[in-house]
């Protein structure tokens, strides 16, 4: 009587599969982490970019609001021409003139003296960055409107113009009426302020994630409401 030995086979990966797996789960993980962080990168820079243009456009608002009424109850436009020029600007109105609330006197009426109707606007340059500021002499002092800035150009003017703005640029171009400096700013009527915003590049160039410098160019027309407008 004969017998036969049954061999037994079991199955499973040899070690060189498991290496194999093992290196090609690597170079997926490698692949897919680098996309996300790509993906976080980018998403970063563009809250940033929101940021600092949601900022800068609620500055905007302010200044070309509070720059319109210049002026009030005044002789002349409101600009102090002696503060005031191609980098900030002052302004000066009497706002409660007809404010005739009791607690309001007739000196506060007849003279300035109280918040909001002297104010400067500026650039303050701090380490890396730029603020836009407000400085409010009767006031709060001095608060910043917007930081991230790169440059603040004003520009005056004695009637209302067209000009050439492109997003790249740092400053308005073509403008088509002859601008007004020095003492000359007092006889302004239109103003036109114009905000670069810059944020630097990310990374390095070529390399995966990399961002580049970007910039936007935001300007505001503003007519002093105040002056003689009919001329225009």
């Amino acid at each position: 009587m004969s017998s036969s030995n049954k061999q037994r086979t079991s199955a499973g990966f040899s070690l060189v599969e498991l290496l194999i797996a093992m290196v090609i789960t690597m170079a997926l993980m490698t692949a897919a982490s680098t996309l996300l962080a790509n993906a976080l990168r980018s998403r970063s820079r563009e809250n940033q970019k929101s940021d600092a243009l949601a900022d800068t456009q609620r500055a905007i608002n302010i200044m070309s609001r509070e720059i319109a009424n210049a002026g009030f109850n005044l002789t002349g436009n409101g600009i102090v021409a002696a503060d005031s020029g191609p980098n900030q600007l002052r302004v000066r109105s009497n706002l409660n003139r007809f404010d005739y609330d009791p607690s309001v006197t007739d000196t506060m009426r007849g003279s300035i003296g109280e918040a909001g109707e002297d104010i400067t606007y500026f650039l303050k340059e701090v380490e890396k960055t730029k603020y836009l500021a407000r400085h409010d002499l009767y006031g709060t002092g001095s608060t910043v409107l917007a930081n991230r800035i790169d440059s603040m150009n004003i520009h005056y003017f004695d009637q209302k113009v067209t000009y050439t703005a492109a997003p790249s640029d740092d400053d308005i171009t073509s403008p088509s009426a002859t601008e007004l400096t020095g003492v000359n700013v007092a006889n302004a009527k239109y103003i036109v302020v114009a905000v670069s915003v810059t944020l630097d590049e990310v990374g390095t160039r070529g390399s995966p994630g990399y961002q580049p410098p970007y910039s936007v160019l935001l300007c505001s027309d503003i007519t002093l409401r105040n002056t003689s407008l009919w001329g225009y």
